[in-house]
Parts: structure tokens; C-alpha cells; sequence
């Protein structure tokens, strides 16, 4: 019986659909299956080198990255669409990733107890779980693999890592780094699409996932069936309030760049703006005038904030979410072949609008109008997302009043939505997250498992 061909996997320049930055065949299943053997049997002898051997291979990794960051940089741009400026920022982020998880391997690993009567010890002590299956987006090619990968290893998991094929070919350079400072078997990536992610999930021992809600429920469903942690960043719809005392020339242009910003393609974007009382008029205006100014076009101009979206599918999905909603304004949509779309705003929005209901990931959000805060806290709390709110105010009082109200796992005040610190926790509530916590020391908790011992004398 002949075999079936191999799917193959395409990925395209954002900004210039026709420049095929890789094209190889996806592995299919048995070959994901494989890779997590080949990790499951390297992974004791990784775990038993010692915290000096994880901790100097982690160094070696940051290292590596940094002396190739032009490089890097360059392949975001192109093959993600992302602007310059962020994918710069993007691979310095992922250097100080790897070097801060480097310290992981030298935390405590545990902790000693009184026995409740006589003689002995009573302890716990984190171990690893085995092989860590990862599965993540195109949007930060080098810094999400690499906050998963990095904590995962520094504990003593073997990895195996299933990109998004829109960014295979950052995903395979991201490996060559990874790998030249690692045993045989240790990091493995295996391209492809849902069949090669489900056999990861599928055989792994913890699995992490970033990516859609659909996508993320139905790995959060298969892994907890096979009694496998996991964990799943999924998205939000994004709030920034804006107060009657707010700075709102400084609210604007945080706001602006949190929804337009790599055209939006973040789960930590900006997607509706709520106007307190007498600050819908001046935020208004000021909006109108800093999306009309902002810099559209090709992303690898260090100018540019707002590029191509990563599809064409993406670009249609976004000319549907303005129909029935009034622009307000919106900023020029660059000329040429890419998949590019006006930064706009949306406002006298209808209830249950796509705009009020769904991630549409792209450079849009609607401006909505609250009477008081606890009226915009209730705007915000009615979505079934809770990742991150932005608050916009020249005083604290108002903050400290209402932020323990807002059922969203990340508040930031005075600043844009987006951006993410990786030494703390970063995960939301709701469809936004299922499990434990992302990033900082809370993280080796979710890739290790607590073991309890009594040694009786």
C-alpha cells in the first residue's frame, strides 16, 4: 500500500505573501510520537547532570542568542511580520530569558518539616516530570518557546516543541542555538500542524500550550484525560479604562500602540477602551489623532508600529469585525502586497457585536462609554476573558478601590496592556487560562511534581 504524501508545511513573508520564507514537509504523528521517545530516554541522564551542567547550557544558550540577535531579528520580521523595533526587543527578551532561568537549577528544591512526634526527618522535594510538550503561537517566535523551554529545562525535563507553522522557520533556527549547548534528545522541535501538536499532547508527561481558546480547550481536555498537568494561555479582550483625571494625551498613545502595535496580534492587545464620565470627549479626539499618525508599513522599517497581519485569513476576519460598527477612526493601511489593515477605532458599538465578544486579533478596538468606575468595571468583567486591564488615572484612590473588582489575571496602571515582565507570574482568568501560572519562579512549581518523604530512624 502506497503511503500518503506528506502535508507540507508553507510559511510566507507577511508583507510580501509571494517570498516563501520555508517550505518542508510536516513529520506527521508517528514522527511527533518518536521525538517524545527519544526525550523520554534522554531525559534521566539530563535530569542527574546536575544543577552546573543545566545551569552553564542555559547560560550558553542566552549567549548564543545574543550573539546572533541581528539575525534572529531579521528572520521575525520576515517571516512574522513583525516590526523591527519589537523583534529587536523580542530576541533581547528572549537572551535575558535563558540567562534568568539559568539561576533556576541552583533553586531549593524542596523543604524539611518537624515530624509530628519523634525521631526523623519529614521532607519534600520537586521532581521533574519527564518530557515537556510544548505547543505554541507565530506572534513571539523566539520569547514564548523560550520562557516554556527554559524553566522546563532548568528543572530537569527533556523538551519537545511544537511550533505554529507560521513561524517554522524562526521555531528551527531557535533549535540550532538551543541544541548546540544540550545532549542529544534534550530540545527537539517538530514542525507541523494539529495532527503533530495532538501527538505531543498525546504522549507527553506536562504540557503547555499558547494559541487559540478552541485549540487551547481541547489540549487542556486531552491532557487532563491522560492525568497530565497542563497549563493553557488562551487569549483575552483586553480593556483599557480611562478615568476623567487621566493624563489623556499619555492614555492615548498607550492605548494606541497596545491595539496597534504588531497590528494587534497580541493576546495582550487593547480591544475595547472604556471612557469614565468627561473623559469620552478629550479621549476621543486624542485617539483619533494619534492612530492617524502612527506608522504603517513595512515592518522592517524601524519606523513602523503597525505591519501586516500575519494572513490573509487574518486580514478578512478583521473586515468582518467592522461591519455594523461606526468607525470613529482609523489610520492608513500601508500600499503594496501585504496582508495590511488600517489601525482603527470603533464606537456606538451594538451589545453582542463580534467587537464586545470575540479575540479578532487584529489592529481594532471599540470605545465605549462608563458613568462611573464601577460602571467601566462591570463593562470590562462582562466578556468571557480575563487576561489583562489596563487602568488610566493621575491618582491612586480610584485604583485601590476598584482594581480587586476586575476579574482579570494582570493589571497594569498606568501603561499599556501589553508587555509582560517574565520574572512573575503572567495568565489570566476565565477563557483566558486553564492551570497554573506562566513565567517567573512560580512556573517550576507547574513542571515539577512534589514528592513527600518520612525517614523514620
Amino acid at each position: 500500500m502506497t503511503a500518503a504524501p506528506a502535508t507540507p508545511l508553507v510559511s510566507v513573508n507577511p508583507a510580501d505573501p509571494s517570498d516563501v520564507v520555508t517550505e518542508i514537509a510536516a513529520p506527521g504523528a508517528p514522527a511527533a510520537a518518536e521525538a517524545v521517545e527519544r526525550a523520554r530516554a534522554a531525559q534521566p541522564g539530563w535530569a542527574r547532570a546536575g544543577a552546573a551542567a543545566r545551569s552553564s547550557a542555559l547560560g550558553a544558550i542566552a549567549s548564543s542568542v545574543e550573539s546572533a540577535a541581528g539575525e534572529l531579528a531579521a528572520l521575525a520580521v520576515r517571516e512574522t511580520g513583525k516590526p523591527l523595533a519589537e523583534a529587536r526587543a523580542e530576541v533581547a527578551r528572549t537572551a535575558a530569558i535563558w540567562r534568568y532561568y539559568a539561576q533556576a537549577p541552583y533553586e531549593a528544591a524542596g523543604t524539611v518539616h518537624e515530624t509530628a512526634a519523634g525521631a526523623g526527618l519529614l521532607l519534600t522535594r520537586r521532581r521533574p516530570h519527564g518530557v515537556a510538550g510544548l505547543i505554541t503561537p507565530w506572534n513571539f517566535p523566539f520569547a514564548i518557546p523560550s520562557w516554556k523551554a527554559a524553566p522546563a529545562l532548568a528543572v530537569g525535563n527533556t523538551v519537545v516543541l511544537k511550533p505554529a507553522p507560521e513561524a517554522t522557520a524562526c521555531a528551527l533556527r531557535l533549535a540550532e542555538l538551543v541544541q548546540a549547548a544540550l545532549p542529544d534528545g534534550v530540545f527537539t522541535v517538530v514542525p507541523g500542524g494539529a495532527t503533530e501538536g495532538g501527538a505531543v499532547v498525546s504522549a507527553a508527561d506536562v504540557v503547555s500550550f499558547t494559541g487559540s481558546t478552541a485549540a487551547g480547550d481541547a489540549v487542556a481536555r486531552a491532557a487532563t484525560a491522560r492525568g497530565v498537568p497542563v497549563q493553557a494561555e488562551t487569549g483575552g479582550l483586553n480593556a483599557a479604562i480611562v478615568l476623567p483625571d487621566a493624563d489623556i494625551g499619555r492614555a492615548a498613545a498607550h492605548i494606541a500602540a497596545a491595539l496597534a502595535g504588531y497590528a494587534g496580534q497580541k493576546c495582550t492587545a487593547t480591544s475595547r477602551v472604556i471612557a469614565v464620565g468627561t473623559a469620552l470627549g478629550p479621549l476621543r479626539e486624542a485617539l483619533a489623532e494619534v492612530l492617524r499618525a502612527l506608522p504603517v508599513g513595512d515592518p522592517a522599517d524601524p519606523a513602523t508600529v503597525c505591519g501586516p497581519l500575519i494572513s490573509g485569513r487574518a486580514r478578512d476576519r478583521f473586515d468582518r469585525a467592522l461591519t455594523g460598527a461606526p468607525v470613529l477612526a482609523a489610520g492608513s493601511a500601508a500600499d503594496g502586497p501585504g496582508w495590511y489593515a488600517a489601525p482603527t477605532v470603533a464606537e456606538k458599538v451594538p451589545d453582542g457585536h463580534p467587537l464586545l465578544t470575540e479575540e479578532v486579533f487584529a489592529p481594532v478596538a471599540a470605545l465605549l462609554p462608563a458613568d462611573d468606575l464601577q460602571h467601566a468595571v462591570r463593562i470590562s468583567n462582562a466578556v468571557p476573558y480575563g487576561l489583562v486591564t489596563s487602568v488610566h488615572t493621575a491618582g491612586l484612590e480610584a485604583v485601590l478601590q476598584g482594581l480587586d473588582d476586575l476579574d482579570t489575571g494582570m493589571i497594569r496602571v498606568n501603561g499599556p496592556s501589553t508587555g509582560a515582565d517574565f520574572h512573575v507570574p503572567f495568565g489570566g482568568t476565565k477563557a483566558s487560562g486553564h492551570g497554573p501560572r506562566e513565567q517567573g519562579r512560580a512556573v517550576l512549581d507547574f513542571y515539577t511534581s512534589s514528592r513527600t518523604y518520612t525517614l523514620a530512624p
